[in-house]
């Protein structure tokens, strides 16, 4: 899909990892890009036409973010890996509500025409994944509702607001849920970081023979998507006319064990085998159903998983080698 017009875009997270990624995809469709974050990008430079530091949680940085835009794809949030959502839920509750009332409020304000909010599959409830082999999601499953974290919670809030303006406002608002989005460029260290960019690093760190941890007994099972399958899926929704939540996430169920595995094999190294200790799990089976978003968009997700792990792996890899040789 080429640029349709010449509006002027918004990107909220830019500085985060699906964040600039999309900054990068919607520069190269010739789109003029503001990109707003608490930070720049950690790993690349600024693609953005403007890049402007600011705090969305404040309803007055929220309404300059937007002046003179055309369309928001609402990416920022105070987010991570489980283990970061296990132990954060006042803040991640607190934090987000904040940026997701004032970022969609002051859109409206601002005249903004259309609105994309990044969701999670995080919203679908508890009770559906407590198997690893576990049916796979669909987007009406997220009622009756049950989030299994703060997290959840707050992006299924986020998703009704957005539903009210647009019957309220008339602004039109897109929905994205993903699924466990990976690839390079992203965090892989220090708290924040997902299970595959996680286990590329202690695979990475680890020596052939070696071990590598594994939270509890790594059979939950899960699907990856790669961040460039998802940046077309997010930019297919935006222009489609679909205003109902749409999953965004491969069907490729794997246990994490097995997720271990083929990185290991992608590294090279011989012997590394896998240490099973206790830590957050989150639920124990999610799958995305990609029905909905093959009706709609008329595509999916095209990236198998050994195919987007190799140049994750590989990009990771070389961080950790510039760290161990600084």
């Amino acid at each position: 899909m080429s640029a349709v017009s010449d509006a002027r875009i918004l990107v909220t997270g830019a500085g985060g990892f699906i964040g600039h990624h999309l900054v990068t995809a919607l520069k190269a469709r010739g789109y003029w890009v503001r990109g707003v974050d608490l930070h720049p990008p950690d790993y690349t430079g600024v693609d953005a036409d403007e890049f402007e530091l600011r705090d969305l949680r404040r309803f007055d940085e929220a309404l300059l973010a937007s002046r003179g835009i055309d369309e928001v794809y609402a990416l920022a949030a105070d987010m991570g890996g489980m283990g970061f959502i296990s132990a954060n839920h006042a803040t991640i509750l607190h934090n987000n509500a904040l940026i997701n009332l004032h970022t969609l409020e002051a859109a409206r304000m601002n005249g903004v025409s259309r609105y994309l909010f990044s969701s999670s599959a995080c919203v679908y409830p508890d009770f559906l994944q407590t198997e690893a082999n576990v049916t796979a999601l669909r987007e009406e499953d997220a009622y009756p509702a049950n989030p299994q974290d703060a997290y959840g919670w707050e992006k299924l809030i986020a998703e009704r607001l957005c539903l009210a303006y647009t019957e309220e406002h008339g602004i039109e608002t897109r929905i994205v849920r993903f699924h466990n989005i990976y690839g390079p460029y992203g965090t892989y260290d220090g708290g924040r970081e997902k299970v595959p960019a996680a286990l590329c690093r202690k695979v990475a760190q680890a020596r052939p023979g070696g071990q590598i941890e594994i939270w509890g007994d790594g059979e939950q099972t899960r699907s990856f998507c790669y961040v460039d399958d998802c940046v077309e899926g997010i930019y297919r929704l935006m222009r489609s006319e679909c205003r109902d939540p749409l999953n965004l996430g491969s069907e490729e169920l794997v246990t994490v064990n097995e997720l271990a595995r083929l990185i290991i094999d992608l590294s090279g190294k011989c012997g590394i085998t896998l240490k099973h200790i206790d830590g957050p799990q989150g639920v124990r089976g999610r799958n995305s159903d990609n029905r909905r978003v093959r009706e709609i968009l008329q595509w999916e997700p095209v990236v198998g998983l050994r195919q987007g792990l190799e140049p994750t792996y590989h990009w990771i890899a070389q961080q950790v080698a510039s760290l161990d040789a600084a």
